[in-house]
């Protein structure tokens, strides 16, 4: 279905309206339909029957349109329900409801990037604060057993 645009969607809805109450159009009534466009009615025929909306009967000859074209009963409750038209504007829709999407997600992406960086700056910080407290700490404790080393040696100095 994604192959077809709007204009070719709404075709296909008028070919579909055009069965009348035989549900069936000939090959002469399809011609009439497509300006005797054999080309363009044989296209729209095909993208019918690809659904499975119509069925092809009498012979083809030379021609490539069947002789007669008969409308399935899913055609006509597919053309109840909206018919291509209804089904493209669906699709458009979901398009844009996928591209609202991604741009949500892109900026959710975005966020959790900026949170990831700021997350690693605050470990880094963390880090460098850790290093500088454990350099106090080997400076404390060096200060201290310089201090017992100066006192033990006080101490020897005062005994004698």
């Amino acid at each position: 279905m994604t192959d077809l645009n709007e204009y070719e969607c709404a075709m296909l809805d008028t070919l579909l309206e055009a069965f009348g109450i035989p549900d069936s159009l000939t090959r002469l009534q399809l011609l009439e339909l497509f300006g005797q466009d054999e080309a363009a009615a044989y296209a729209m025929v095909q993208a019918l029957q690809r659904e499975g909306l119509v069925a092809q009967s009498g012979k083809h000859g030379d021609y490539e349109l069947p002789e007669k074209l008969i409308l399935k009963p899913k055609g006509e409750k597919f053309l109840k329900e909206g018919g291509f038209t209804k089904r493209y504007q669906q699709e458009q829709q979901k398009t844009l409801e996928v591209g609202g999407m991604l741009a949500k997600l892109q900026q959710e992406n975005m966020r959790l990037q900026n949170e990831k960086l700021a997350n690693l700056a605050e470990s880094d910080r963390l880090r460098d604060m850790v290093h500088g407290l454990q350099y106090r700490q080997y400076l404390w404790l060096a200060l201290i057993l310089l201090a017992l080393v100066a006192g033990f040696f006080i101490g020897i100095a005062y005994k004698s």
